[in-house]
């Protein structure tokens, strides 16, 4: 009789609550739906007016984004460089993907020179394909 009740003893222990794994799913999940927006936003840029929207067909792998703020700070992939490192970044990105385009996001407050910079370095760098990003017009 007394081996009968060690084991219902035994049994209960064996229960699982399931209360904390909840409270640590919700947590997580409040916590991934917080930093997911910041991790996806550069700079917040507001691009100049003009041009169609694009359509052409391309490998998002193969683009590169270099943001220009109006004070003249230059982003790209998430971190803040100098014109010369990434300058250097996409040489040694065009030199191992032929398809590379960079994309110039400037904001339309910031000075000529901070764009026409990034422009002037990689056509001396060889990287031909580059483009400045717009707003296209509203209708």
């Amino acid at each position: 009789m007394r081996r009968f009740s060690q084991r219902s003893h035994l049994v209960t222990l064996a229960e699982i609550n399931l209360t904390p794994l909840m409270d640590l799913a919700f947590v997580l999940l409040i916590i991934f739906v917080i930093t997911t927006p910041l991790l996806e936003q550069g700079m917040n840029l507001s691009l100049p007016i003009g041009g169609q929207p694009d359509t052409r067909k391309v490998d998002p792998r193969d683009i590169r984004t270099v943001e220009v703020s109006s004070r003249g700070t230059y982003m790209m992939s998430g971190y803040s460089l100098t014109l010369d490192q990434i300058a250097t970044w996409l040489i040694h990105d065009a030199r191992r993907n032929p398809n590379l385009i960079v994309d110039v996001r400037g904001d339309e407050m910031a000075p000529y020179k901070f764009v026409a910079a990034i422009f002037d370095r990689l056509e001396q760098a060889g990287i031909g394909n580059v483009s400045l990003r717009t707003q296209p017009p509203k209708p």
